[in-house]
């Protein structure tokens, strides 16, 4: 009866959180697929999906549990992406490429691009003065499986390691950050509950990091690492939409610019096998001078 179950489930066009972002399992009603032979294959059908925005896998905001790419515990698999965020008063740009290894580990590349626009000016820095971010990433599955282990409460657990390198050490020395470069480090868990097309993810993320790192590392308010709590909720509306929302929250160390928590709200296309485009209207609060930074998230991933 639960094979029977499981079957059933893997069958619907449901929504698999995985090589990233989101995947699509939409077999036929009458295919004989079963759990271990989509688990051996080295494609999921229409899988697509954002990565996060600082290039691990997962929402745009947050990493999650899964492991980036299409590989499966015998292969490698590879993602790229690009995202824009366009606020009213900043720009971010955003590239960068995650290798999978075998289900298992996780290396990613992000480097962001920060446009301060007219603000930069007014902090007599110029205009569109910007400040830019390499950050290497690591991800290590611990245990559990987020799309297979459908008979058990246990999430996938995974560790992981953000390694951020700010290039304007000067401008962030003068506005009070203790460093140019600092690591995050997280623990996230991701339940996937295949029956309800619903993904959840919590993940806790230990950091220093003044707006992720665009501002620097710790400063004159605090110089420790802070335990902040991130989130993800997603639902499959067909076999090519998701919705969802994400929280992140954020540590407070500069006196100069005061930090507040990250929201969003997202909507998530398939239209290909290989390729997913992403929408978000994101709440990134105040950045420096300017409150209400709210606007649109724009993203594409490519896998392979």
């Amino acid at each position: 009866m639960q094979a029977h179950r499981k079957r059933h489930s893997l069958l619907r066009a449901s929504l698999v959180f995985a090589g990233g972002a989101w995947s699509v399992l939409a077999a036929a009603a009458d295919s004989p697929a079963t759990v271990d032979t989509l688990a051996m294959s080295n494609r999921l059908l229409l899988t697509g999906g954002v990565s996060q925005v600082e290039g691990s896998a997962g929402g745009g905001l947050t990493p999650w549990a899964v492991v980036g790419g299409y590989g499966t515990r015998d292969e490698i698999g590879a993602n790229a992406f690009y995202t824009h965020i366009n606020l009213p008063d900043y720009r971010l740009d955003d590239a960068g490429v995650l290798v999978g290894l075998y289900d298992r580990v996780e290396i990613s590349f992000a480097k962001q691009h920060f446009d301060t626009e007219q603000v930069g000016a007014a902090l007599g820095l110029g205009n569109g003065f910007a400040f830019g971010q390499n950050i290497f990433g690591v991800k290590l599955r611990l245990f559990g499986d987020a799309v297979l282990d459908q008979d058990s409460w246990l999430p996938q657990v995974s560790v992981g390691v953000q390694h951020k390198k700010n290039d304007q050490d000067a401008v962030l020395k003068f506005i009070g950050a203790r460093s140019d470069e600092g690591n995050d480090y997280y623990v996230t868990a991701t339940k996937i509950f295949l029956g309800e097309s619903i993904l959840a993810n919590a993940t806790l993320r230990f950091t220093k990091a003044n707006q992720i790192g665009i501002l620097g590392f710790g400063g004159d308010k605090s110089d420790a690492y802070k335990a902040e709590w991130e989130g993800s909720l997603a639902y499959l509306l067909s076999r090519q939409w998701a919705i969802g929302a994400e929280y992140r929250q954020k540590p407070d160390n500069l006196g100069i610019a005061r930090e507040n928590d990250w929201y969003d709200a997202f909507v998530a296309w398939a239209p290909t096998k290989n390729v997913s485009l992403t929408l978000a209207w994101v709440d990134l609060g105040n950045i420096v001078i300017k409150n209400n930074q709210r606007g649109l998230y724009s993203s594409i991933q490519i896998g392979f």
